[in-house]
């Protein structure tokens, strides 16, 4: 299962790392110290739960579950001094509520917890077919034949490896609707599958090259660059 801890205190990430380095078949995915941040943490490294501080910097914790859009949305345990937005945590589908100082043995029990609920959810299969347009023809494409998804303004392109298509659906629509992590957000506005993907360079000491198998690229963070490349253990 894996864990990113979400808090703006350095002391409090460190008190939850050693918590969750110590319980068996746990893996820290990252971590994350404002809002925002933890919200393009879960787009780039697709944690299974995040331990969730309410007040950060940016937008509080309420703030971020409520931003959080789609299916494959991780299970969040909210880790606070307050107990007064328990209330609210459960409302916005919580699995817990912890309050600081958190004991090893109740974080424990929030994991089990969680680990239930993620053997109870089905598993996530996506469309069977993406509908792309040609002219005035429809075309039914297997999701495995397709590359990226590139948006152009209002108009967002279907790139196979052979032909080009036009979708009848945004970006956003689509990623909610197609398999995490296979299909990944690398930019505003392109969507990889990353089963397609051939090579991985350095362009610089932040900027990294995606070449995929159609000769398709895309550069990313180096950060981005690694969590993809730890997705598909390369």
């Amino acid at each position: 299962m894996r864990i990113l801890i979400a808090d703006d205190e350095p002391v409090a990430r460190q008190v939850l790392r050693e918590h969750v380095e110590a319980i068996p078949s746990l893996e820290i995915a990252g971590e994350a110290s404002t809002g925002k941040e933890t919200l393009q943490r879960i787009l780039d490294w697709d944690p299974d739960v995040v331990l969730l501080d309410q007040q950060m910097p940016e937008l509080d914790g309420l703030a971020v579950v409520r931003s959080l859009r789609g299916a494959h949305t991780p299970l969040i345990i909210f880790v606070t001094a307050y107990e007064r937005h328990a209330l609210e945590a459960f409302e916005v589908g919580a699995v817990d509520y912890l309050l600081k100082p958190v004991r090893r043995e109740r974080l424990e029990k929030a994991i089990e917890k969680a680990r239930r609920q993620l053997k109870s959810l089905p598993a996530a299969q996506g469309p069977k077919k993406i509908v792309g347009r040609r002219g005035t023809d429809l075309y039914l494409l297997d999701p495995a034949e397709i590359v990226a998804f590139q948006a152009d303004g209002e108009l967002v392109h279907i790139i196979t490896t052979g032909q080009r298509y036009l979708s009848d659906h945004s970006l956003k629509a689509l990623e909610e609707k197609l398999e995490r992590p296979r299909f990944r957000r690398v930019h505003r506005g392109t969507l990889i599958n990353t089963d397609h993907l051939r090579k991985i360079s350095p362009l610089s000491s932040r900027r990294w090259l995606l070449k995929m198998s159609n000769g398709f690229e895309a550069v990313v963070s180096k950060r981005l660059a690694s969590a993809i490349r730890e997705q598909a253990r390369w």
